[in-house]
């Protein structure tokens, strides 16, 4: 059993202009399918994964990415999840009042799994232990929900917060949380590293390019980034879930390439604990939900 827990799929290509994100990338010659569900399906069958969990993101030229992917749900069902784009930082209603009710609505008119929701680097995450905060990962809870979190080291602090009061709530670290390998920034993996005291807190395996920082995206297998994966291994065990974080790798490797960096590259996991992080932690927890 594989499961790709972060990958995206969008109508139309978002960085087709150049834009902060991707800032060194022209526009490609058929945005309309560089980053659509079909590619995302052709890449699942071509590596042999089972299902995705799709993180939605209603990012540029795609307002209704959640809608696209509630679609695409419906069209291959037992294979593609969603993680529905709940009041991320992009969003009109970042950090608004009514989270856990805009929740409440997904959930009445899509087959969600979860919902993501991406924090904005310059501030420490205290929304998320606020009144309003509470209420939704209260919600989520007792829905028996995922949260997938996009967040770096400096959200630490309060993630783990929410995750002591909502002991029941799998909370999702999007790309390692960004930690980063230039040793100078020692105590930024030092941060995440705490926060596997909480044990429905996870990693998720991917976005190695971020670890190792621009200048060295396509430097499979990441071997500067090796300690990183190994602090986490050594910490958080096998409680983490392995992503792609298809179509945006293209901008770093090959989708091939980001199930490799795992499978055949990092000997010190266990063969067991690989089974884990490659799909049956992830399964566990779909099934926990779909079995409430």
């Amino acid at each position: 059993m594989i499961i790709d827990s972060h990958c995206h799929a969008w109508k139309y290509w978002p960085y087709q202009e150049l834009n902060e994100h991707e800032p060194n990338e022209s526009g490609v010659p058929n945005p309309e399918v560089w980053g659509n569900v079909e590619q995302l399906v052709y890449e699942m069958n071509r590596n042999g994964i089972d299902k995705s969990t799709i993180v939605s993101a209603q990012i540029w030229h795609n307002p209704s990415n959640n809608q696209y992917i509630a679609n695409s749900v419906n069209k291959y069902p037992n294979k593609l999840f969603q993680f529905v784009d709940l009041d991320s930082n992009w969003s009109e209603t970042y950090h608004t009042d009514g989270a856990d009710a805009r929740l409440g609505n997904f959930m009445e008119k899509m087959n969600i799994i979860g919902f993501t929701h991406y924090l904005s680097h310059d501030e420490d995450g205290d929304w998320l232990i606020s009144s309003e905060g509470k209420k939704l990962f209260d919600f989520a809870e007792k829905n028996n929900l995922i949260a997938s979190i996009a967040c770096t080291p400096r959200h630490q602090k309060n993630i783990r917060k929410v995750a002591e009061l909502f002991q029941d709530l799998p909370i999702l670290c999007h790309h390692m949380s960004l930690m980063s390998a230039d040793k100078s920034k020692i105590s930024e993996v030092e941060d995440v590293m705490e926060s596997s005291e909480h044990k429905n807190i996870y990693l998720k395996f991917s976005g190695y390019n971020y670890i190792l920082g621009e200048n060295k995206r396509w430097d499979f297998p990441y071997s500067d980034a090796m300690w990183v994966y190994k602090e986490a291994y050594n910490n958080f065990g096998s409680r983490m879930v392995w992503g792609s974080d298809f179509p945006v790798v293209k901008f770093s490797s090959t989708y091939r390439q980001t199930l490799e960096v795992i499978k055949s590259n990092c000997d010190f996991i266990s063969s067991q604990d690989k089974e884990m992080i490659l799909g049956n932690n992830l399964n566990n927890l779909i099934n926990r939900r779909n079995n409430e």
